[in-house]
C-alpha cells in the first residue's frame, strides 16, 4: 500500500486530529500532483457518511482535486456536492461554501449553478449564532468566483 492509499484510508478514522493531518497531506499533494485524484470516488462516498466531519473531508478533497479532474467527475456529483452547501452541520457547510470558488475556477462551467446554489441558499435554518458566519462565507465565496469569472 502506497503512502497515499494511507491517507485515504485514515480520512474515515475516529481520531479526528489524526484524519484532519491526513486529509492537510492529501490536500497538500493535490496541489502539486494528481496521484490522490484516482481515490475521487472514495471522496464521492464520504458525501453521505454519517460522520459531518468524514463529510467535510470528502468535500475539501474533491475542491483540491478539481483542477486535475480531467474525466468531469465533479460535473457527475455537482447536484450532490451542492447539497452540503445547507447541511445539517453548519460548520461543513461553510467548509464546503468556502472551497466552491476553489471548483468554480478550475470548472468554469459549473460556475453558475455554484452560484445558483450560493444565492438560493437559507441560513436562517441555522442557530442564530451560525447565520451571520454563513451568511459572510456565501458573500465571499460569491465574490471570489465573481471575481474570478471577470479575469476569463
Amino acid at each position: 500500500m502506497d503512502k497515499i492509499e494511507e491517507l485515504v484510508n485514515v480520512l474515515r478514522n475516529q481520531d479526528n486530529n489524526y484524519a484532519y493531518q491526513c486529509l492537510k497531506q492529501l490536500e497538500e499533494e493535490c496541489g502539486s500532483s494528481d496521484a490522490v485524484y484516482s481515490y475521487f470516488d472514495v471522496f464521492t462516498e464520504m458525501l453521505h457518511d454519517p460522520n459531518s466531519y468524514v463529510r467535510t473531508r470528502g468535500i475539501i478533497l474533491i475542491a483540491a482535486n478539481a483542477k486535475w479532474d480531467r474525466d468531469n467527475r465533479i460535473d457527475e456529483i455537482i447536484d450532490e456536492l451542492l447539497m452540503h452547501v445547507m447541511d445539517e452541520k453548519p460548520v461543513t457547510a461553510r467548509q464546503c461554501i468556502k472551497v466552491l470558488p476553489q471548483i468554480a475556477a478550475s470548472k468554469c462551467h459549473l460556475a453558475e449553478c455554484i452560484i445558483d446554489a450560493l444565492e438560493t441558499a437559507n441560513p436562517q435554518r441555522y442557530k442564530s449564532s451560525m447565520q451571520p458566519l454563513i451568511c459572510k462565507d456565501i458573500q465571499n465565496a460569491l465574490e471570489s468566483i465573481n471575481r474570478v469569472q471577470r479575469e476569463l
